[in-house]
């Protein structure tokens, strides 16, 4: 059973009938090798973590979003990130949401490849608006088997010596039950903000963090040449907040990631799918 918001009938008939003409993945396979799917790039940042105390040593995070495993994307991209990140070898593993993108049981290949990825300080998923429109709980299910820990509103600490870092969690903003007070309770004194949306900004109230991921948005999946999106997910900072890093007062900077997969079609123009690494020097 779905726990999601905005879960209506009509938008349930359109998902259905959206996947019987993907034909069970067969475009996404044909668009993946016309280059259609883009080029799986690193997108890598550096920040400072004086402001709250300084860290043991620097602290490596990877974070990858919006895999939307399913008939609109190709499972050969999961491959790929999984090679990347052995390559970049993460201290965290960060991931935003959107594993499948309409049956939870999609989410098997996915879970397939990143079985495959282990960082020595874990790695920590928040849901995202498809996840919750499908299904979560078998979601939860399959990444918790592959030692993935899903934060639902929690704030967890990173095992010693990074234990003054939390990762905070939110559940999806507008799909599910974003609790931020919750969330941040028990924060250590570094906060790593982990929301799916953009829009969780719009829940923080009084808290604050050092830096934030998301992502939902897909750099618009079809750009402009520049990277301005043609294309907007749905929420009300998706346009302002599309792709990149964004300052955002009286807080860290929010990094958002064009995410890995396709949603509703097959395609990526202008908008190539990335990891982001940030380091947080010590």
């Amino acid at each position: 059973m779905s726990r999601a918001k905005h879960n209506s009938r009509t938008r349930q008939t359109l998902m259905a009938a959206l996947d019987a003409c993907l034909l069970r993945g067969w475009l996404a396979r044909l668009s993946y090798h016309c280059g259609l799917h883009g080029k799986l790039g690193v997108s890598s940042y550096e920040l400072q973590m004086q402001q709250h105390g300084r860290l043991p040593a620097s602290l490596l995070l990877a974070f990858a979003s919006d895999f939307h495993a399913g008939p609109t994307t190709h499972p050969e991209l999961f491959k790929t990130l999984v090679d990347h990140l052995d390559a970049i070898g993460p201290d965290v593993i960060l991931l935003g949401g959107d594993y499948t993108s309409s049956s939870p049981e999609h989410i098997d290949v996915l879970c397939e490849h990143l079985a495959q990825c282990r960082a020595p300080l874990g790695t920590y998923a928040v849901l995202g608006n498809h996840d919750l429109w499908a299904g979560d709980e078998y979601i939860r299910l399959r990444l918790s088997e592959i030692g993935v820990q899903v934060l639902v509103n929690e704030g967890v600490p990173l095992p010693s010596p990074f234990d003054s870092v939390s990762i905070c969690g939110i559940d999806d903003p507008w799909t599910g039950e974003a609790d931020v007070p919750k969330t941040f309770s028990n924060a250590g004194p570094v906060r790593i903000f982990l929301t799916h949306s953009p829009d969780g900004l719009l829940f923080l109230d009084k808290e604050r963090f050092d830096v934030g991921f998301a992502g939902h948005t897909h750099g618009g999946q079809i750009a402009l040449r520049n990277g301005t999106p043609i294309i907007h997910a749905g929420g009300p900072l998706s346009r302002s907040y599309a792709w990149g890093r964004f300052d955002v007062p009286g807080n860290g900077p929010l990094l958002v990631s064009r995410g890995i997969g396709c949603s509703s079609i097959p395609v990526r123009i202008n908008a190539d799918p990335e990891i982001i690494v940030c380091t947080l020097l010590a």
